[in-house]
């Protein structure tokens, strides 16, 4: 990265914000991952060591949203909204279209959702905004979340697991196993070596 914090390979014209800090060896692909970080936390986005994020990853942070990549993680086209705190560890692999959300950012009560999108409608940027609450998410070691996935508020994927693609994922996934299908639900355990065996 260049000391005017631009991208040399960069064809968007943006820059990485201040408060991401890079561990050796990172590689960012482009800086339009981060046209929605809003994030005024002193360190809004750390990657580890060796970690990746590649192209059509967006990290929609909010004011007080605070993000840890681990070594040698991948992030590979998920959009990853965090308005607390999001973890991803290790070795983490992330496909493409997965969904990391740790808040709704607007309320289940149908009558505060309206009121939030009129609100919305006399803004410059249309974007609807509530005070809701965020539940951290927790996406521990060596763990796998397959394509079009999504990981709702407040989980905690155990080391070693694994999500099935276009999963919906909407309570803790034990470690080692292979959660599939909306809600996700165990359909395989693995040991700690990789090597599954049927449930």
């Amino acid at each position: 990265m260049g000391s005017t914090r631009t991208l040399p390979w960069d064809w968007y014209p943006g820059t990485i914000p201040d408060n991401v800090v890079l561990g050796d060896d990172t590689y960012i692909e482009t800086s339009l991952s981060f046209e929605l970080c809003r994030s005024q936390a002193p360190v809004g986005l750390r990657l580890g060591r060796g970690s990746a994020v590649y192209k059509d990853t967006m990290f929609d942070l909010g004011v007080h949203g605070r993000v840890e990549v681990g070594e040698y993680a991948l992030i590979h086209g998920a959009r990853i909204v965090c308005d607390a705190e999001l973890k991803i560890g290790n070795y983490a692999l992330i496909s493409w279209q997965v969904v990391l959300m740790d808040t709704y950012r607007l309320p289940f009560n149908l009558i505060e959702r309206r009121q939030a999108l009129e609100r919305a409608a006399d803004t410059a940027s249309r974007s609807p905004s509530a005070d809701v609450p965020a539940q951290p998410i927790w996406i521990q070691d060596n763990v796998w979340i397959g394509f079009d996935a999504c990981i709702l508020p407040g989980v905690t994927i155990g080391e070693g697991a694994i999500v099935g693609a276009r999963s919906v994922v909407t309570q803790d996934v034990p470690p080692y196993t292979v959660v599939a299908g909306n809600p996700a639900r165990v359909v395989r355990h693995l040991d700690a070596g990789g090597i599954d065996h049927e449930k």
